[in-house]
């Protein structure tokens, strides 16, 4: 007699399966419309009514998923979305692409993490697989999932399947689409691996399964914590050519030429973005609970933040060359997004920078295409129009995020003084002697 596991098998490969994606944000609604173009049934759960409306309408409110797929995949069957948690039961395969925030003490914010998994855990059947796409510590699948799932009854590699298979979303990035970046999987059992593999080898073109979902866990980690820590150390590279007096972009580039053990990482104001900022805490975080300090990750968290505090002195100092104070003078911050070309804002530098400008009593205001509005210091602020009065009347321009719609040559002609923490300005010929660099 043949196990629901292995009836599972057989609808995973005839696309019959019924897949459930939990959260329809930017890693949730591409992955939803990947396996509806794959061919599979798709359910989307989401608590936000709003989103549920517009993929109802046919809209898309994810900028690297144009809104002609999600009608496409609507108009076909194959995708749809509710608020009904209830309908969690009636899917074949769950997958959880929930936020895993930190709190204000750093530590790891499971809330989400742990409101999902009692919404699956009330309606776990036998021949389900569930599937952990949110970005955490390691053990988590293993150590929280495990426990909690099986107060149903039912046992993991038995009557249910679980894998951790991280979400590697890179927002705005055109070179590699969702499919084309290879999908990592690690299962608590090796069904769970086999299933979890079989699931999405119709949406990617490549998957790499591991021994366990501890080690996908890591692999994921390892990956952010990589970048956070050589961005960390060009970070601290520009502050050394500061004090030296050199260009550190200009020294970046000549090291890239480099063409063999060098790897080009770029400073910034600081580390933004769902990823970078917070997957190497959980890794420290997780650490710490076996008293491992892991010192790397401290070093360059500690680099990282100090600098939008940078920033603001260095805009200061600009301002001094004239013997303006910062406290009344205009400051415009150009590119308020964590990277350029989407209106992503979590845990976006600029809102510190902005932060502490404000609080230093500058008269502050922000230009940004993507942008419309931010709320700041419990004030809500409105991207302004990126006019040439509104470039000449303020006192500095402060570029914090590079979008590539702003012309930055007008930037400068128009400006008085300009600060450029993304060398933005590297093209520009004329007015060189009004800016000044990162």
């Amino acid at each position: 007699m043949r196990t629901r596991l292995e009836e599972l098998s057989d609808r995973i490969r005839s696309r019959e399966a019924r897949v459930g994606v939990v959260g329809l944000g930017y890693v949730g609604l591409p992955l939803a419309v990947e396996f509806a173009r794959a061919g599979f049934p798709v359910t989307g759960f989401e608590l936000d009514p709003e989103k549920v409306r517009a993929l109802s309408e046919r809209r898309s409110y994810i900028e690297d998923v144009p809104a002609a797929d999600v009608a496409d995949m609507v108009d076909s069957g194959r995708l749809e979305a509710t608020t009904d948690a209830g309908r969690l039961g009636t899917m074949d395969v769950v997958n959880i692409c929930v936020p895993t925030p930190l709190t204000r003490t750093k530590d790891p914010d499971l809330s989400p993490l742990l409101g999902a998994l009692e919404a699956i855990r009330r309606r776990l059947r036998s021949g389900q697989l569930v599937i952990l796409g949110s970005t955490t510590y390691p053990g988590t699948t293993h150590e929280l999932f495990v426990p909690m799932l099986e107060e149903t009854g039912l046992r993991v590699g038995r009557d249910f399947s679980l894998a951790f298979a991280p979400e590697r979303i890179d927002p705005g990035n055109q070179r590699f689409r969702v499919r084309e970046v290879p999908k990592v999987v690690g299962g608590e059992t090796a069904l769970c691996t086999e299933l979890a593999r079989l699931v999405f080898e119709p949406v990617f073109d490549r998957v790499v399964t591991v021994s366990s979902s501890q080690a996908a866990e890591m692999v994921k980690l390892l990956e952010n914590t990589f970048r956070a820590i050589n961005i960390g150390l060009a970070n601290e590279v520009a502050l050394m050519c500061d004090r030296l007096g050199l260009d550190v972009w200009e020294v970046i580039e000549a090291a890239a030429t480099k063409p063999y053990g060098f790897m080009k990482f770029l400073p910034g104001p600081g580390l933004g973005g769902h990823c970078i900022p917070v997957d190497p805490t959980y890794l420290a975080w997780k650490m710490k609970s076996l008293d491992f300090p892991a010192r790397f990750i401290e070093v360059a968290t500690e680099i990282n933040g100090q600098m939008p505090a940078h920033v603001a002195q260095k805009v200061a100092d600009l301002l001094n060359e004239d013997r303006l104070p910062v406290n009344g003078s205009r400051v415009l911050v150009l590119g308020v997004a964590y990277k350029p070309d989407v209106a992503d804002m979590r845990e976006s530098p600029a809102l510190d920078v902005m932060r502490l400008l404000h609080r230093k009593g500058a008269d502050l205001r922000y230009h940004d295409p993507y942008v419309p509005e931010i709320e700041l210091d419990g004030e809500t602020w409105k991207s302004r129009e990126l006019t040439d009065e509104e470039l000449a009347s303020a006192d500095v321009v402060v570029i914090v995020t590079d979008h590539r719609s702003v012309d930055y040559g007008r930037v400068v002609a128009r400006a008085q003084r300009v600060y450029d923490t993304r060398n933005a300005t590297r093209e520009v010929a004329h007015g060189r002697e009004k800016i000044r660099k990162l």
